[in-house]
């Protein structure tokens, strides 16, 4: 397991982050990272990086092993 960084969000960062989104929102996060089987705070800071970066690493670089195409 990788060690956090200061960059990093941390689980109870994205805890109470999610804990204020709309519940359908929510639950969004927390199914996808489910269904790609990522930290749930990974989701949220790629979210917000990606909106911040449009060159940062995003939902379709989740799975580096899946073939593209």
């Amino acid at each position: 397991m990788q060690s956090q960084t200061l960059e990093q969000l941390t689980p109870n960062a994205a805890q109470t982050i999610l804990a204020n989104l709309p519940e359908r929102i929510r639950m969004a996060f927390i199914d996808r990272a489910a269904e790609i089987n990522y930290p749930v705070e990974a989701l949220v800071e790629m979210a917000l990086a990606g909106y911040l970066d449009s060159e940062s690493i995003g939902f379709v670089d989740c799975k580096p092993n899946r073939g593209r195409g």
